[in-house]
């Protein structure tokens, strides 16, 4: 196969040229638009050939000549334009908010520049906007959970006209399986890793808006009792691990019974995270951990586009 040429638009850390070099395509060209500096960064220590464009406003056909892209024409565009316009978790204003307003970018981009193939992720939304984009684009989209690939729970939506050719069942990756520091984790599947994750998260967000993926350090659950109400009045502790606090009320599920005052949490290390997305160890480093865990809260699930390209050809 020949090498690609690729535009990458709200490029990010170059999740999509990591997935691409994975599923083993050679890159000729790649070109990113991307604005926030860490994220370049990132992007440029791990492929210092990455040509940057900067804001996806001024990607047009004629920052090229037309001979060179005559004979290095673009074969795929793809991108994840901003989320928060659309997000159920936000205020959801759709095309009304600016952020929004730069899907038509994309949709102009490939526009000009006629690729063989494009691809675009976002956040699952309301129909009526999720229903805009599949018009604009003549593909609908299919809603992929990361979980399948890594240890994370996290739902999208895809929009492509690559032929899908790859594998999407379960690995059977869980959240132990990527912690690389002490603690221990209470399920299989993360909670989605956002851009606020640098803030960590407490036990009132972990529990009961399951959010911010913590990690348990101190005694160490082995059983759930049958008990209504909060997670935590449900755990049983182990004998091997730290003592436990008695409760010594009664009634209202507070009869005597192990809870967790001696356990605490942490939040998952930045490796811990680049291995959520499925990047590489130590991917990230170079910027600040606050940087850090906001480019990986940003970015794609590697391995899921990994197997949504397989079918360029």
């Amino acid at each position: 196969m020949e090498k690609l040429n690729v535009i990458s638009l709200f490029d990010g850390i170059s999740a999509g040229r990591v997935a691409l070099e994975k599923a083993g395509f050679e890159i000729g060209n790649y070109y990113a638009s991307e604005v926030d500096k860490y994220a370049i960064s990132i992007a440029q220590k791990n492929h210092p050939d990455t040509v940057q464009l900067g804001d996806v406003r001024r990607v047009t056909r004629s920052m090229f000549r037309e001979d060179f892209l005559a004979d290095n024409p673009i074969d795929l565009v793809i991108g994840g334009s901003p989320c928060q316009a659309f997000s159920l978790a936000g205020h959801q204003k759709g095309f009304e908010d600016d952020r929004g307003q730069l899907f038509w970018e994309f949709v102009r981009v490939i526009e000009e520049f006629k690729p063989r193939y494009f691809l675009l992720e976002n956040v699952k939304m309301k129909p009526e906007h999720q229903q805009v984009i599949t018009d604009a684009l003549g593909v609908e989209p299919v809603e992929i959970n990361s979980a399948c690939v890594s240890a994370q729970n996290r739902k999208r939506l895809y929009w492509t006209n690559i032929p899908f050719t790859g594998d999407l069942s379960d690995r059977g990756v869980v959240l132990r399986d990527i912690l690389d520091a002490e603690g221990f984790v209470d399920r299989d599947k993360s909670h989605c890793l956002d851009a606020n994750y640098w803030k960590g998260g407490n036990l009132k967000q972990y529990f009961e808006k399951h959010r911010r993926q913590l990690v348990f350090t101190g005694c160490e659950q082995v059983a759930e009792a049958d008990l209504n109400g909060h997670d935590l009045i449900k755990r049983v502790d182990s004998i091997d691990a730290k003592a436990p606090t008695l409760n010594a009320c009664t009634g209202g599920n507070r009869e005597p019974k192990i809870i967790t005052s001696k356990t605490t949490y942490r939040k998952l290390t930045p490796t811990e995270c680049e291995r959520l997305q499925t990047f590489p160890d130590g991917y990230t480093e170079g910027v600040s951990n606050t940087q850090r865990y906001k480019a990986l809260g940003n970015s794609w699930t590697v391995d899921v586009i990994v197997e949504l390209v397989r079918g360029v050809k």
